[in-house]
């Protein structure tokens, strides 16, 4: 992995609502290059706003997003979506759809009535599908695919549209474990080669073992950032989810593990 601790991304003072409803206020985060930042804290606090955020789908009260140096608020949406990609949790495909069908929708950015499909959009779909290891399953019915397949074929897609920074929301929602350890394997690859990823995980375990960097959100404010070794302690898993536990360390890696975790009294 690339050791460039610049920003991609980063928010100051940002004020996100729905409404008449403040769900983050006074938020300020920055953004890894070239790593894994996992968004973590309980259901409610604001994690998937701060992921919409970030990808200007939810425009600000007060404050900024800065990405690669620029407002993103200035850049017009052809140009964004060539730096940007977003994966939200609830997609839908119409029925029909094989996995390359799925695929070639990830390079719309780069085409249109003055550029038609090219021989680069085409490799950027066959090495988005090798990538995320489908490339046997190109022609495959999207309907036909496992829960885990289907995700890595979503992402695929992000993946096609060539941009350096990705933004996921809960991307092992609903799988089971051996799924979910395939998706991060994936995402740790993608971070190997180059990308910076932000995700959203419910997980805190997975989260402690595959991101490089986590903000911690608790009731729309921003509770601790930093890499996960750092800043996962029993007093802040207590502070996020009114819960107490024992804290230990897998000899392997050093990753914090949480053990005997019950509500907090």
């Amino acid at each position: 992995m690339p050791n460039s601790t610049s920003a991609a991304l980063a928010a100051h003072a940002l004020r996100l609502a729905y409404r008449q409803s403040v769900v983050l206020d006074a938020v300020s985060v920055t953004i890894p290059a070239h790593q894994v930042t996992a968004i973590i804290g309980p259901n409610g606090c604001g994690k998937s706003t701060l992921l919409a955020g970030l990808a200007r789908l939810h425009a600000p009260e007060q404050g900024q997003i800065i990405l690669n140096g620029r407002a993103i608020q200035r850049l017009v949406p052809r140009e964004l979506a060539r730096q940007l990609a977003l994966l939200p949790q609830h997609v839908l495909a119409p029925d029909g759809l094989s996995v390359a069908d799925l695929v070639r929708f990830g390079r719309h950015p780069h085409t249109g009535l003055l550029r038609q499909w090219s021989p680069e959009d085409q490799a950027a779909v066959t090495d988005a599908l090798h990538t995320a290891g489908l490339a046997d399953l190109a022609e495959r019915p999207l309907t036909t695919l496992s829960g885990g397949q289907r995700q890595r074929a979503w992402i695929a897609m992000a993946l096609a549209q060539s941009t350096p920074l990705l933004l996921l929301d809960e991307p092992t929602a609903a799988l089971d474990l051996g799924h979910q350890i395939e998706v991060f394997e994936l995402i740790r690859t993608l971070t190997r080669a180059g990308k910076t990823v932000v995700m959203v995980v419910h997980d805190l375990v997975s989260a402690c073992r595959y991101a490089d960097h986590m903000i911690a959100l608790r009731a729309g404010s921003v509770i601790a950032t930093g890499a996960p070794r750092a800043i996962i302690t029993p007093a802040l898993i207590r502070q996020l989810y009114d819960v107490q536990c024992t804290l230990l360390h897998d000899p392997t890696d050093g990753t914090p593990i949480i053990v005997g975790a019950q509500r907090a009294l």
